[in-house]
């Protein structure tokens, strides 16, 4: 009877550890406090030549916004040279429009508030992938995603303790018609995760959808006042803005929401191929832009945007976690911070098909420089193969790993007296161990990040659990998330009236598959 009372406290203490490892690792915040420092590439002298030269780039060059007469009454009112659709500017009038009325940090508001994020300052927001066409996992390969698959991967991503955003379009849903689409995806958000998220980005009608519908979720005066949606304005580079991003952007800064306005730039293809260049080309876009919201709407929420990365000169394609992407999102960090605006950026991006090795190089590369550049918000956090093409499911749950390292790393070092273990050094001494020492049972399980994908074991350990790789290993997490996901509670009448209105939307216009 002694031995089976102690054989069952040793069973309980194991479960009572296993189950507070597990706790730990679902602990999570709703963005990263940095308190590491960013790594500044360039000094005053290179940052004020690519600011001076993006001012002459506005003034000589100028840059198209195309397809809607508004903008460039905006612009011609508030001082702007517009001949047909070209507008260009004096030397530091963008940057004043932007300066005058942009604020440096703003909330993002979630349905639940404990789930709140801060944009700008030392806080950092990682947001999964975004627009791939296809999806990819290990039992069913490359194929089209569906919204099946879309409402999944928003289940998974609002499982994962290391992301803090929703997302926006996290595969494109192709069984549903190309112009109704973003009316269950918005919905999809909405019900199956209770974080922030995107609103739909392609022209003026779509953003309206989602403007209204959060205006159904969050109610007509905190939607006045506050911001519910996140969006991006992609320039077409070089030098243009045409009307599908820019109606989207009028749309939701009139109503407060945040546009990061981006560059979309491939260095060697839609920009010069020097990273000075392209960094010129980029702070010129993004000005503009960024100046184009706070004429809607001063005070609406902004964000210097930058996706840049450079091209294979061999074959055209763009290529991702290069020397030079990195280069360009470091200084990209540096020309926000300047104009005083929060920092968009992308993540772990990576052109390999499977992820493998190379994926693994490449969006490492990615996602640290991108917190090393100050980034505010990270789009593309996890998920993304095949240059944008593909979501991964197993893609998705190693670079949430990585995300749960990063966001470890951006702490910093703990100076606390516990964490500086004067007392435990003077009472282990020399040439004992610290295994059995007080301070380390006090603190084991917590003193390290502990990696779900990453098998640190024996090869006889590892051998006798089924010689699973990381892939295989992300395979089975992913799976248990979703059988362990457990839908946020939406209110009835809300969740019937969103429904009602996609029902409504839907039926008022034949589908187009274009």
């Amino acid at each position: 009877m002694q031995i089976t009372s102690e054989r069952n406290r040793s069973r309980t203490g194991r479960k009572g550890r296993s189950a507070a490892r597990k706790r730990h690792s679902a602990l999570r915040f709703p963005y990263i406090s940095r308190k590491i420092s960013t790594f500044d590439l360039l000094g005053e002298e290179g940052l004020s030549i690519i600011e001076q030269n993006a001012d002459t780039i506005l003034k000589e060059t100028g840059m198209r916004f195309t397809g809607d007469p508004e903008i460039l009454d905006l612009f011609r009112q508030a001082g702007a040279d517009v001949q047909d659709t070209l507008v260009r500017f004096e030397p530091g009038h963008p940057r004043s429009i932007v300066q005058a009325s942009a604020p440096r940090q703003f909330v993002q508001h979630a349905r639940n508030p404990d789930n709140n994020v801060v944009i700008g300052g030392n806080n950092v927001v990682l947001c999964p992938s975004f627009g791939p066409p296809f999806i990819q996992d290990l039992d069913e390969g490359r194929r089209y995603g569906k919204l099946s698959d879309f409402q999944n991967l928003v289940r998974i991503h609002q499982m994962i303790p290391w992301l803090h955003h929703s997302g926006g379009v996290v595969c494109e849903p192709t069984d549903i018609a190309t112009n109704k689409r973003h009316l269950d995806m918005q919905l999809g958000h909405f019900r199956f995760s209770d974080r922030a998220c995107f609103g739909a980005l392609i022209g003026a009608d779509r953003a309206t959808d989602s403007v209204r519908m959060a205006r159904i979720l969050f109610g007509d005066d905190f939607v006045d006042d506050n911001c519910v949606l996140y969006s991006v304005a992609n320039t077409n580079a070089p030098l243009v803005l045409d009307v599908a991003m820019s109606g989207a952007l009028k749309t939701y800064a009139a109503n407060n929401q945040a546009v990061a306005c981006t560059p979309w730039t491939v260095a060697g293809a839609m920009s010069p191929c020097t990273v000075a260049g392209t960094l010129a080309q980029i702070l010129a876009e993004a000005l503009a832009v960024c100046a184009l919201t706070q004429l809607v709407r001063p005070g609406a929420p902004c964000l210097m945007g930058s996706f840049a990365t450079a091209m294979s000169m061999q074959s055209g394609a763009p290529t991702f976690g290069n020397p030079e992407g990195m280069k360009l999102v470091l200084c990209a960090g540096q020309l926000a911070r300047r104009l005083g605006v929060p920092f968009h950026t992308v993540g772990s991006l990576s052109s390999s098909k499977m992820p493998d090795s190379q994926a693994g190089q490449e969006s490492a590369s990615g996602l640290i420089a991108a917190i090393l550049a100050g980034a505010n918000f990270i789009n593309h956090a996890t998920g993304w193969l095949e240059g944008g093409l593909v979501t991964g499911y197993e893609k998705t749950i190693i670079d949430a790993d990585l995300c749960g390292k990063i966001i470890n790393f951006c702490q910093g070092v703990d100076l606390s007296n516990e964490a500086l273990a004067l007392e435990a050094i003077m009472e282990v001494g020399p040439g004992s161990h610290f295994l059995s020492s007080q301070h380390t049972l006090n603190n084991f399980e917590d003193a390290f990040y502990r990696s779900g994908i990453c098998d640190s074991n024996s090869y006889e350990q590892w051998h006798a659990e089924g010689r699973l790789d990381a892939m295989q290993r992300a395979n089975k997490i992913w799976k248990t998330y979703l059988a362990e996901y457990e839908e946020p509670l939406l209110p009835k009448d809300k969740h019937e009236a969103l429904e009602e209105y996609v029902h409504r939307r839907k039926t008022s216009m034949p589908d187009r598959h274009y």
